[in-house]
C-alpha cells in the first residue's frame, strides 16, 4: 500500500475565507430580512452555494418564500459580493505550514488535488500563489451532489488516476470527512468538531502537518517505503 495522492478541501484547510463567506451571506440576509449569525454559518461549511441558501431559509422557516429563479438570482448576488471581498487575498493568507507541506509532498512525487464546493477555487488558489502546485482542481460547476456525498473527492481521485487506498483526504468540516470516508479514502481532519463519522487522524492545526507524521500514523513505516 502506497500514498500517491493528497486531496484537499480549500476553505479551512489551505486558507480561511470563512469570514468573507460570512460577510457576503450576512449582507444578502440583511437585504432579504433573514436572520443569519455565525452559528448558522457553521452549517454552511463544505456545502454548495445553493444548499447554503436553502439552510439559511430553513433556519428562517422560509423555504417557500422565494421562487427557483429568485433563489438563483440571490446566490449569484452573494457570489458577486464574495468575489469582491476575496480580491484582498494574498499569499500571506495561506494557512500555517501548508506551503511547506505541499512542497514536501511534491518532492515525494505525491499528486495533489483540490476538492472544493467553491466555484471560485481557481481564483482563490491563484491569489494565494499556489494554483500551479496542484495536479487537478475540481470543477465545482460540474459537481452535482454536495458533501457529504463523495462525488467531488471521487472526481479528484479519478482525474489523478489513483485508487481510494492510495489517497488521503484533508478536511476541516464534518460533511467533508464523511465525503472522504464514503469515497473509500483515509481522512485527516483539521480541527474537525466530530458529530458523527470521525476522521482517521484529527489535527488541531495545519501547523502539525508533515509527511513523516502522516506516514507514521497510517502505516507505521518509513516514509520512502510507502511513498512513490
Amino acid at each position: 500500500m502506497q500514498i500517491r495522492g493528497f486531496i484537499f478541501d480549500l476553505d479551512g484547510v489551505l486558507t480561511d475565507t470563512a469570514v468573507y463567506h460570512y460577510e457576503a451571506w450576512l449582507k444578502l440576509a440583511e437585504k432579504l430580512n433573514l436572520r443569519f449569525d455565525r452559528k448558522m454559518n457553521e452549517r454552511l461549511k463544505g456545502v454548495s452555494r445553493y444548499r447554503s441558501f436553502e439552510i439559511i431559509l430553513e433556519e428562517n422557516d422560509a423555504l417557500d418564500r422565494f421562487t427557483e429563479d429568485e433563489i438563483n438570482t440571490f446566490i449569484t448576488e452573494k457570489n458577486e459580493i464574495y468575489k469582491t471581498l476575496i480580491r484582498q487575498i494574498t499569499s500571506d493568507d495561506i494557512l500555517p505550514g501548508i506551503k511547506e507541506f505541499l512542497r514536501e509532498a511534491k518532492e515525494q512525487d505525491v499528486k495533489l488535488a483540490v476538492a472544493s464546493a467553491s466555484k471560485n477555487a481557481h481564483t482563490v488558489l491563484r491569489s494565494l500563489g499556489i494554483e500551479s502546485m496542484f495536479d487537478y482542481i475540481a470543477d465545482a460547476s460540474k459537481i452535482v451532489r454536495a458533501k457529504p456525498d463523495p462525488e467531488v473527492f471521487t472526481d479528484c481521485m479519478v482525474h489523478l488516476g489513483l485508487n481510494p487506498w492510495e489517497c488521503i483526504g484533508f478536511e476541516d468540516a464534518q460533511a467533508g470527512v464523511e465525503a472522504i470516508k464514503a469515497a473509500g479514502m483515509k481522512a485527516v481532519g483539521i480541527g474537525v468538531e466530530v458529530t458523527s463519522t470521525a476522521p482517521d487522524m484529527n489535527l488541531q492545526s495545519t501547523r502539525e502537518l508533515s509527511i513523516n507524521k502522516i506516514v507514521k500514523f497510517f502505516y507505521r513505516q518509513k516514509v520512502r517505503s510507502v511513498i512513490w
